[in-house]
């Protein structure tokens, strides 16, 4: 208590305190404003927006050389190319081209299909 005495402005006087109890003050003898409960929120930036498409590019590149491949299948080499087609199909797919992804892979299973249940009978 000897402490508080000591470092207490001496200009400040102490306003009356009437029996109750004074709470957050400090050496200087001011009321701090910490008695209201106050929320502190991040705010979201156009940068921290756009920065996850910076890769969308990447994603819609195997989707497009997926579906080059499964409608170059239908003409020549349809296992092979049917095959690759898939896989680049899935590939997109895992990396967020889902609607490019998906028709690689339909297109590649169509012409592997029809390459191997359709055109041995015609």
């Amino acid at each position: 208590m000897d402490d508080y005495k000591k470092f207490k402005n001496k200009e400040v006087e102490d306003p009356p305190n009437h029996g109750e109890q004074m709470k957050n003050r400090d050496f200087v003898g001011v009321e701090p404003d910490s008695t209201r409960d106050e929320e502190f929120a991040a705010e979201l930036t156009a940068d921290d927006y756009n920065s996850a498409n910076a890769d969308s590019d990447v994603n819609s590149t195997f989707g497009w050389i997926g579906i080059a491949l499964s409608i170059v299948s239908f003409f020549m080499m349809p296992i092979i190319l049917g095959a690759a087609g898939i896989i680049l199909g899935f590939v997109s797919r895992s990396r967020g081209a889902d609607t490019l992804g998906n028709i690689a892979i339909a297109a590649g299973a169509i012409s592997i299909i029809i390459r191997l249940f359709i055109l041995p009978f015609v």
